[in-house]
């Protein structure tokens, strides 16, 4: 005689989720200013309510965050990839950030892309989603790399999770 047992979960993704998850790029980012400067605490929560907000809506894609000379990405800089998360995956603690990089003659900066789930809005939408923001994004083309993305850590929350990866030289 054999026995067949199945449990069937299902995971909804909520605020709670989502503030967990930006709580840890917030952590990230106040390492960075801690080791570089050039990052003041308003914009880190202004980052993080941001992050909060499109982790929710599921309109995240990836945003980096880090110093640009010449137009491309130095170390240190971070970019997080969202994603659903594999079975099975646990959530890293943040931090790791290297320091001692050479920042002379660069600025700090941030890019974002957005999911496919927000291509499916209307302009309406999209502008109404924008005005709820701490902030205004410009359009502009992503920068380079100076060096290449290593991929480091996961961040994950209620079947979501968002990929690191931090700029390293060659």
């Amino acid at each position: 005689m054999s026995y067949s047992h199945t449990i069937s979960e299902t995971t909804t993704f909520t605020l709670t989720h989502a503030r967990h998850i930006a709580a840890k790029v917030a952590t990230d980012l106040k390492r960075m200013q801690r080791f570089y400067g050039n990052l003041s605490d308003t914009r880190i929560a202004d980052y993080e309510i941001e992050a909060i907000a499109l982790l929710k809506a599921g309109y995240l894609g990836t945003v980096a965050y880090g110093f640009r000379r010449n137009g491309n990405w130095i170390e240190p800089t971070l970019k997080y990839t969202a994603q659903e998360l594999a079975e099975g995956s646990a959530s890293d603690d943040p931090g790791r950030i290297r320091p001692g990089a050479n920042i002379d003659g660069a600025t700090f900066s941030s890019y974002l892309t957005y999911s496919s789930n927000w291509d499916d809005l209307s302009d309406s939408e999209k502008e109404n989603f924008k005005k709820s923001l701490p902030f205004r994004r410009s359009g502009a083309s992503e920068p380079g790399v100076s060096g290449y993305f290593s991929t480091d850590l996961v961040y994950s929350a209620g079947g979501q999770a968002l990929n690191r990866a931090s700029v390293r030289s060659y």
